[in-house]
């Protein structure tokens, strides 16, 4: 087969979706073992092409990165004209795996796109106004005219199911991977003090407001180091007695910082999946979670689980994760080692060998 890959994602920076896009794109290619042709493309911007070449370095893929003038308004009135085939531009193929960024039209073959959470139409005041309508839009086409829908986790299945109608049948589960530099083997970020950490894009659903309130209830034994660039909407002021904003930290950076803390806290409201929560144990760091249903699949039996909305249970946690540290590590190992991006790779690449059939 010849599968062509949306990879438009990977010309900003690398956050939970652009992990996705390049950890399964790294799985599929492990998984197909060189026994299909798999395309690398995007239409994108001139200076983000040097930018996806340098994060596709690693990956022996073909690359096929279309340069076009304001790509972002070109994608969507493209995916909105339905004309011309994609095709047109990357010729024949079996296969279009598409991104968050657009629905573009085609001609034939399978077509096949990601669903990594339903925020935007199940909880539209945690968005911004423009990916509650770029990705409405998005869930409709795929919806109507999609032969698969993967989600990256159950939890998501179950919703795209119930809020955009798609038979269970056309929907797989491929589960997000780990890279091979998340483990406890490696450098330790050091802060002169023990300090907690999370990993979360400054926004209202990060629900990182209350993890500061908790954290100022502990009694100063630990500071609080903060990874994330700003979001958008009003948020609490993620500031106070020994917090630290580390701002973006890049995704090979993150290690270091997981497995230099003492806990790992992810108070999310809401989570396609919550990657990070498996990321942190794999480098043997216990984890304190939020207890909404979405982060179950992520969390296992290997996580503190708190009330999201609490941040006296959030404390409570955080000490209990302490005070269990070793128990948590063990079982938090144990759960991350079902996660790989081949696992990740070949669930995509079967799926599409059943519906190229």
């Amino acid at each position: 087969m010849r599968i062509v890959f949306d990879v438009s994602p990977l010309s900003h920076r690398r956050t939970g979706v652009g992990n996705y896009v390049y950890g399964s794109l790294a799985g599929l290619v492990e998984a197909a073992q060189g026994e299909h042709e798999i395309v690398a493309w995007a239409p994108v911007d001139p200076r983000a092409v040097a930018t996806i070449e340098d994060v596709l370095d690693p990956i022996e893929v073909e690359r096929r990165l279309r340069v076009v003038p304001f790509a972002h308004m070109w994608r969507t009135v493209w995916s909105h004209a339905g004309t011309p085939p994609a095709e047109r531009f990357v010729g024949r193929f079996d296969v279009l795996h598409f991104s968050d960024w657009m629905f573009p039209p085609q001609e034939a073959g399978v077509r096949a796109t990601m669903i990594h959470d339903l925020v935007p139409l199940r909880y539209p005041d945690w968005a911004h106004r423009r990916t509650v309508r770029m990705h409405n839009a998005k869930y409709r086409n795929a919806a109507e005219t999609c032969d698969l829908l993967f989600t990256n986790s159950e939890y998501t299945a179950r919703d795209t199911v119930e809020l955009l109608g798609v038979p269970r049948e056309r929907i797989r589960v491929a589960h997000p991977g780990l890279e091979a530099r998340f483990g406890p083997d490696g450098e330790r970020a050091d802060l002169g003090r023990p300090y907690l950490f999370t990993a979360a894009t400054v926004e209202p659903r990060k629900n990182l407001g209350t993890l500061v309130d908790a954290h100022g209830l502990l009694g100063g034994s630990h500071a609080l180091a903060v990874a994330g660039s700003p979001g958008w909407g009003q948020t609490p002021l993620i500031a106070g007695r020994d917090v630290i904003r580390l701002g973006f930290v890049r995704h090979s950076e993150l290690p270091r910082w997981y497995r230099g803390a003492d806990v790992f806290v992810f108070p999310s409201r809401f989570e396609g999946f919550g990657m990070p929560v498996v990321e942190a144990m794999a480098c043997g760091t216990p984890c304190v979670v939020s207890s909404h249903p979405s982060l179950d699949e992520a969390c296992g039996d290997a996580a503190v689980r708190v009330d999201p909305e609490s941040a006296e249970e959030i404390a409570a946690g955080i000490e209990r994760a302490l005070a269990e540290r070793d128990e948590l590590v063990h079982r938090g190992f144990e759960h991350a080692r079902g996660f790989t991006w081949r696992r990740t790779g070949e669930i995509m690449l079967r799926a599409y060998e059943e519906a190229a059939a």
